[in-house]
């Protein structure tokens, strides 16, 4: 599987989701600068948490408007299985790729911290080796990770299946304890926890690894 982690000044997750991508698919990921406007062919598409630009504005907000987004959005909306983490779920909202905001946590506190979560959804491209129902463990670390989406929005999304994570417990105010989303055609997801950090017994775990053994299994 051949992957690309797009890079934005202030990320500081990206080598974290490059080190997970070549353990579990045995290949190094394209690292994209966001000032590329074009990119290699590649079969799977991440952008990293941290805090790109200083997550000043709103976060994710500026770097939603970085040169390399015009081509990721094109070849997200083309299929292209597009996957955000924290910063990068941020950085989908603020294209539109998916509903919804990420806002400061209710307690306006930063959670740094393992959290339990529910797969809601077990037959998506990035959730197909889990089974549906699983609790797992994986990290979390935010200030700005509260969801939230008007009602219709919420409803919309749970109905349709295209909630992907639960929160077991309200940890920062999202709505609905929403951890992760899926977009209508199922090959964007956007959450807010960490799976990276969470793929081998030497960091914990390997609740995460599944989310990578899930795409290529899809990918073939």
């Amino acid at each position: 599987m051949k992957s690309a982690v797009i890079v934005f000044p202030g990320s500081n997750c990206d080598r974290d989701m490059a080190v997970a991508l070549t353990k579990v698919t045995g290949q190094k990921p394209v690292m994209v600068w966001h000032q590329d406007t074009d990119f290699e062919a590649v079969d799977f598409i991440a952008l990293p948490g941290g805090f790109s630009y200083g997550d000043y504005l709103r976060c994710g907000a500026m770097s939603a408007r970085s040169p390399v987004m015009t081509e990721v959005i094109k070849r997200a909306n083309n299929g292209v299985p597009t996957f955000g983490v924290c910063n990068g779920f941020q950085v989908l909202t603020e294209t539109g790729l998916l509903p919804g905001a990420l806002m400061r946590n209710a307690n306006l506190h930063f959670v740094c911290k393992d959290v339990r979560m529910s797969v809601e959804n077990a037959e998506s491209m990035f959730t197909n080796d889990y089974a549906a129902g699983e609790e797992i463990t994986i990290p979390v670390a935010h200030h700005d990770g509260n969801y939230f989406a008007d009602r219709d929005t919420l409803d919309r999304l749970e109905g349709e299946g295209h909630v992907a994570f639960k929160y077991t417990a309200d940890i920062n105010g999202a709505q609905r304890r929403i951890a992760g989303i899926l977009n209508a055609k199922g090959n964007v997801l956007g959450m807010m926890p960490h799976p990276e950090r969470m793929i081998e017994p030497a960091l914990g775990g390997t609740d995460g690894r599944k989310m990578f053994t899930s795409i290529m299994n899809r990918l073939g």
